[in-house]
């Protein structure tokens, strides 16, 4: 590890009132030469309207970091299927809650179809029934949402990927807690994980007005629906594609990725996802030349002093971190996967040290709220 001495800088657009500070000047740099690569962020008329909306639930992580620290564990909430409140990994890098079956009452008698879903991160692939029922999420402080009865995934099996990284083969698991409430995650070896398997979306009715489904992920906690209140203060939005064969869902937000400050760079699509605290990196071929050696398992691994910049959707967000460097938004480590047909990134959990992120599933648009 290096020392906090490194220089890593973080910004929304340009410079901000206040003496905030901005990009670095390699992320800004390269944010103007790749306006016309990444979707255009939301502005003025198209910003969305969340004032109207007043159905929210704020429920804080059972193992939140104390007094703000940075956060650098995946959050994790309360679970229940009626009975015993259990903890689960909250993961923004899949969709649908995947428990063993023995964590489900009388999962046996249920109605079921197959089901499975893979972990691209560790290769775990996660097989069972998918039944159906309410599930009821919990805060440590106290506060509880419950959804309608959503497709939940009772695991009876984990089997490998031939790339597993993090994996070992096992029936009748005890210890599987996965809470995905991701979206555009179907491409990704997670075909059955549609919109209606993710608690978040999905939650039961409860009579006191509209309601617009979505969250906003925090490093403390999570906001359950979004309204007026808990959208509050400098969002800088992105608008989604939507999803080409699945009504209702989106795709994943615009990044531009740039090496060592190497404009134009390239663009593609990024995940912040609470599951891992590494981060994954598909950049094109030829800008990782001379950058990358190989590691103790063979693969290959950038070299310390490498600087990455991102910008999302051109103006909407943009940092940069040094690989090697302990800054609050830099990963545990970065592993490179370049089987990926385009750039990409998931930034890992660290994000959140440096950003509040929003989805908003009804209107099709993310957020990026500095802290």
């Amino acid at each position: 590890m290096m020392s906090r001495g490194r220089e890593h800088r973080v910004g929304i657009a340009q410079e901000r009132a206040g003496g905030s500070r901005i990009a670095s000047p390699v992320a800004l740099a390269f944010g103007i030469a790749a306006l016309s690569l990444a979707a255009h962020p939301a502005h003025g008329a198209d910003r969305p309207d969340y004032d109207g909306f007043r159905q929210g639930t704020y429920l804080s992580y059972l193992n939140a970091a104390e007094d703000g620290a940075e956060m650098t564990r995946s959050p994790r909430l309360g679970l229940s299927f009626g009975g015993e409140v259990r903890p689960v990994l909250m993961d923004t890098g899949s969709t649908g809650i995947v428990v063993s079956a023995s964590r489900i009452p009388g999962f046996e008698a249920m109605p079921s179809r197959p089901g499975r879903l893979t972990y691209s991160s560790s290769g775990r692939i996660m097989i069972g029934r998918w039944v159906t029922l309410p599930v009821t999420l919990v805060g440590r402080n106290e506060a509880s949402v419950i959804t309608a009865p959503i497709p939940v995934l009772a695991v009876t099996r984990i089997d490998c990927t031939d790339t597993a990284r993090a994996c070992t083969p096992e029936t009748m698991p005890e210890h599987v807690a996965m809470m995905g409430v991701g979206f555009g995650r179907e491409g990704d070896a997670q075909s059955q994980s549609t919109p209606d398997t993710n608690p978040l979306l999905n939650l039961a009715p409860e009579g006191r007005g509209a309601v617009r489904r979505g969250y906003v992920v925090t490093r403390a906690g999570i906001h359950v629906g979004l309204t007026g209140a808990n959208t509050r203060g400098d969002i800088r939005f992105v608008k989604l594609d939507p999803h080409p064969d699945i009504p209702g869902e989106w795709q994943g937000v615009p990044v531009c990725i740039a090496l060592n400050g190497q404009a134009p760079g390239a663009c593609g699509r990024a995940l912040v996802d609470t599951g891992v605290s590494v981060m994954y990196l598909t950049p094109p071929g030829e800008a990782v030349n001379g950058a990358v050696a190989a590691d103790d398992d063979g693969r290959s691994q950038l070299l310390p002093g490498t600087r990455l910049g991102f910008t999302f959707s051109a103006q909407a967000a943009a940092y940069d971190i040094v690989v090697g460097d302990t800054s609050p938004l830099s990963p545990d480590k970065v592993t490179l996967n370049t089987r990926r047909p385009e750039p990409f990134v998931n930034t890992g959990l660290r994000f959140l040290n440096g950003f509040d992120v929003l989805y908003d599933a009804d209107g099709g648009y993310f957020g990026f709220r500095r802290r």
